[in-house]
């Protein structure tokens, strides 16, 4: 009997109040702040994105997380990979969301954990804007061997708890920015130890690549058991077309600042070359983009992609799951950008015009590339 792909969805634990969100964009700012006042840029764009069964919520009412848990499991999806937030000696933010559903034992959705580990500025939510200053509101740091401790440590309750999602048994932990590490391969190393000395399998990293400057093989070599495979800079640049059209349009770009030549992209262009051959070896996990318009955090800077319809996403999604159809079922696995990133427009919630992006997954998953089931 074979297995569906393992879809494990990036989540954005960000729809509520926090201090420093009022401290630096307004009282009870959250994303949804961005998202109503999107505009359109051009003929035809989608703007603003809003939503629609879950309505404009708050990630602090139970009720909300049990329904984003129950369309998820719906559309297919494994489970959650809730964004995590930690800066170095104990600083986080953003952390009450996944606290509360560790505490409470709710949603029973299979999740993990991601390291988003960047530094915050007053431009974090909002770089369209023209601020007079660049303000650092958290920066990033890996200050050794003690913080790797305190850190492991804070992780170790969702670590154990059944919910958490595993690879080979090990639990699966995601780091955004691997190259950002200046001791990536002594933090792997020490977090190994301290899992086995805590009664754990193992750990099982993952990192993000993101663009070409960085290979598979580089992040391997740093210690990390698989590689989340993102092709979108890539594709990006592909679908430009010609050389003589990206000269032409990166010379707009550059005289005008990002304001007249738009980083508009066709999704039917795009999807042609988000997925590579390396996507289908065992230790490479593609990314399954489900649409991407960040209007509403960097206004006419912002990258869009456009023209995209579930009819679209349905046949990219097959796609990707026909890369790793071939793998072992625990290596199956496919990273959704994103459940919840409304105001990059990365999102598989139903919205006010297309409410079944969810639904096209469904489909996707439920058959390969022959028509009949990955599973029974």
């Amino acid at each position: 009997m074979k297995k569906k792909a393992r879809v494990i969805a990036f989540y954005l634990p960000q729809y509520h109040p926090v201090p420093e969100n009022d401290k630096y964009w307004g009282k009870g700012f959250t994303e949804w702040t961005n998202v109503t006042k999107a505009k359109p840029l051009f003929k035809g764009h989608y703007q603003p994105k809003l939503p629609a069964d879950l309505g404009f919520y708050d990630l602090r009412l139970p009720i909300v997380r049990d329904q984003q848990a129950e369309m998820a499991r719906e559309a297919g999806v494994e489970g959650f990979m809730y964004w995590h937030y930690w800066f170095g000696n104990g600083k986080m933010v953003l952390q009450d969301i996944f606290e509360e559903v560790l505490k409470s034992g709710k949603p029973d959705f299979p999740f993990c954990l991601g390291w988003a580990n960047h530094s915050w500025s007053n431009k974090t939510w909002t770089k369209g804007e023209k601020y007079q200053k660049d303000v650092e509101i958290f920066k990033q740091t890996y200050p050794g061997e003690e913080d790797y401790i305190k850190h492991f440590n804070y992780c170790l309750s969702a670590f154990k708890d059944k919910r958490y999602i595993t690879v080979d048994g090990k639990p699966l932990f995601v780091i955004w920015d691997a190259m950002a590490m200046p001791d990536v391969k002594e933090f792997i190393s020490y977090w190994r130890c301290l899992a086995n000395d805590a009664g754990l399998k193992g750990m099982h990293f993952t990192a993000i690549r993101y663009g070409s400057g960085t290979s598979i093989k580089e992040l391997l070599n740093l210690g990390f058991d698989s590689v989340n495979n993102t092709n979108q800079y890539e594709a990006e640049n592909k679908a430009l077309g010609s050389v003589i059209q990206k000269k032409i349009r990166s010379l707009f770009v550059r005289i005008t600042n990002g304001e007249v030549a738009l980083r508009k992209y066709n999704y039917k262009n795009i999807i042609k070359y988000l997925s590579s051959i390396e996507d289908r070896q065992e230790n490479v996990y593609p990314t399954l983009i489900s649409g991407y318009d960040r209007t509403a955090r960097a206004g006419k800077k912002a990258t869009i992609y456009y023209n995209y319809t579930p009819e679209l996403f349905d046949k990219y999604a097959k796609e990707i799951i026909d890369e790793v159809c071939e793998k072992e079922d625990e290596h199956k696995i496919i990273f959704l950008k994103s459940w919840n990133e409304w105001a990059e427009g990365n999102y598989m919630e139903p919205d006010s015009d297309w409410d079944s992006f969810f639904k096209a997954q469904n489909t996707a998953l439920m058959k390969d590339k022959i028509g009949t089931l990955i599973w029974k």
